[in-house]
């Protein structure tokens, strides 16, 4: 399908950079061959041509997640000098008629490595401006990189100032380019007392509105509050009126009235029982009742549950889509609610602590059934990605380690989400618990239902004439053990839940508009990654690449 929702528009206040009609980074492009150049050379490639010449990428594992295959092909994939995919050879005859056909073709054969779409992440917490060392975009997008994903999705929430306005998105986008290597877009914050810029981001460029019910841990509860019902109804009411599509995505906990917030003594505040007796699963049950009622009411908007860790919340779900009121309503889950549990978190051990907090073992069984089950709303995967450093994870030597009580809650695990979800399937096929997921349920759950939800579909998610050329190209069954020497989040010094682990499904390359952004033993090309800004008004969506 072609991209033209994008392809001609280059509307934007801003033109930090030489960009083409496509969107394309002219600079960046040169970067790419003068970097390249030496390499394709040694090979008999002029440098004249190399710019100037289609690419071939070749596997004998090649998913599309079109719908035309279900399971992968033996094929090509033809890559225009502007990324974007020209033509698919479904057959290594195809492939042998196109290279005898063709001169001065640059291939890239990958073998028996699985070629598959781009990941996707839509729930990324890049925390610059103003918190670089817990985040920046140059960590947050090797790591994403190096984890396959091709486009994440940044949450408004952590940086300095947070991105509920028109101004603090400049402030983001600003600082971001350049830096990316992988492509961002963003969310734009919903709290109380910003509905003056609702309208104003959305036609900005964000891809949603974003707010939570339970407020943010210090040191950011102050900046992203938490939005109440009557609150939520008038900005609704406010993007109803002025006839304004957006989705709504929502963290979903709902404080209790008589909420424990604080332990009686410091010991009680380094035991993990104690801290999943502070957030019990009522809590998320509130929410997604009360997101259920919103739905209900506002049946044309689409409404999205972030980081949802509660099985018991899911019948919610599945009867409000069923009774058609909530048909456009959708939750995910993350990598850490499928793949740990209560019973395994130490006492101290701070690095797994996240909200929703990580819930007992049987409640997880009841996430990977519904991941099974996509009708009842549980669509996709997202890392709910959250670094911070060791001081504000409670991880420093020191009276205060391990307190579950002051220390940040979120989990690190963009570079590893698809080796963990694709070794936990794996382990519940052994157990017979569970049937494990195939290369079209990943597709499905990282790559074309957040593609989806974001507006991204119409040219990034699938493999087909007119998209991105974005690959992720991965050994499902090649194993490492996870060690901090080979994460790139900025805070791979802190503790990882995951330190330890042999895990299955090493990513090798990575590819975002036909060009190498990621490769295992070479390391990162040049920060190619562009801003991803959906240009809307009112009822009509385009996106443009700045």
């Amino acid at each position: 399908m072609p991209n033209d929702d994008y392809n001609n528009d280059n509307e934007y206040d801003e033109d930090d950079e030489d960009v083409n009609e496509e969107g394309i980074s002219n600079s960046n492009r040169f970067n790419f061959y003068l970097m390249m150049g030496p390499v394709l050379s040694s090979l008999g490639y002029r440098f004249e041509k190399i710019a100037l010449m289609d690419l071939l990428f070749l596997s004998r594992r090649i998913y599309l997640g079109d719908g035309s295959h279900e399971a992968p092909l033996h094929g090509g994939i033809v890559v225009d000098t502007q990324g974007i995919v020209r033509r698919v050879l479904r057959t290594s005859q195809e492939v042998n008629s196109y290279l005898y056909n063709t001169e001065s073709e640059a291939v890239y054969d990958f073998g028996d490595l699985v070629l598959m779409p781009g990941l996707i992440d839509a729930n990324v917490h890049i925390n610059e401006p103003g918190r670089k060392d817990w985040e920046g975009f140059v960590s947050a997008t090797k790591a994403a990189a190096a984890g396959g994903f091709t486009t994440i999705i940044d949450r408004p929430t952590n940086a300095t100032p947070t991105t509920c306005s028109v101004q603090a998105l400049k402030a983001k986008t600003s600082t971001a380019r350049g830096k990316i290597y992988i492509d961002v877009g963003f969310w734009g914050g919903l709290v109380p007392g910003n509905g003056d810029q609702l309208a104003p981001l959305l036609a900005a460029g964000v891809i949603g509105l974003q707010c939570t019910l339970c407020g943010s841990a210090p040191p950011v509860s102050d900046e992203f509050a938490a939005i109440s019902e009557p609150q939520l109804t008038d900005a609704l009411k406010q993007l109803n009126d002025q006839e304004i599509e957006a989705v709504i995505a929502f963290h979903a906990e709902l404080p209790e009235l008589r909420q424990v917030t604080v332990l009686p003594d410091e010991s009680s505040s380094k035991c993990y029982a104690n801290f999943l007796g502070t957030r019990p699963a009522t809590m998320e049950l509130a929410a997604v009742q009360l997101i259920c009622r919103l739905a209900t009411q506002n049946q044309q908007r689409r409404f999205h549950i972030m980081n949802l860790s509660c099985a018991e919340a899911l019948p919610l779900l599945a009867d409000c889509r069923r009774r058609g009121a909530g048909a456009q309503l959708s939750a995910e889950t993350c990598p850490h609610y499928l793949a740990l549990c209560a019973e395994e978190v130490p006492d101290c051990g701070t690095e797994f602590k996240t909200w929703p907090p990580i819930r007992e073992r049987s409640n997880q069984t009841g996430l990977w059934q519904a991941l099974h089950q996509p009708d009842d709303g549980l669509l996709m995967i997202a890392s709910d990605h959250s670094a911070a450093t060791p001081g504000a994870r409670c991880l420093t030597y020191g009276r205060g380690r391990g307190n579950f009580m002051n220390a940040w809650p979120g989990i690190s695990s963009l570079q590893l989400s698809l080796p963990i979800v694709w070794t936990r399937s794996r382990q519940y096929e052994e157990n017979k618990e569970q049937k494990p997921l195939s290369l079209a349920d990943v597709h499905r759950l990282m790559c074309w239902q957040p593609a989806e939800l974001c507006g991204l579909s119409r040219f990034k998610g699938r493999i087909a004439e007119g998209y991105d050329a974005d690959f992720c190209i991965w050994n499902p069954d090649e194993q490492f053990t996870v060690t901090a020497e080979e994460l790139y989040t900025a805070s791979k010094t802190t503790a990882t839940p995951y330190a330890g682990q042999r895990l299955n499904g090493v990513v090798h390359a990575t590819v975002v508009r036909g060009l190498h952004v990621y490769q295992q033993y070479e390391g990162f090309g040049q920060p190619l990654g562009k801003v991803l800004l959906r240009k809307s008004s009112r009822k009509v969506v385009k996106f443009v690449r700045l």
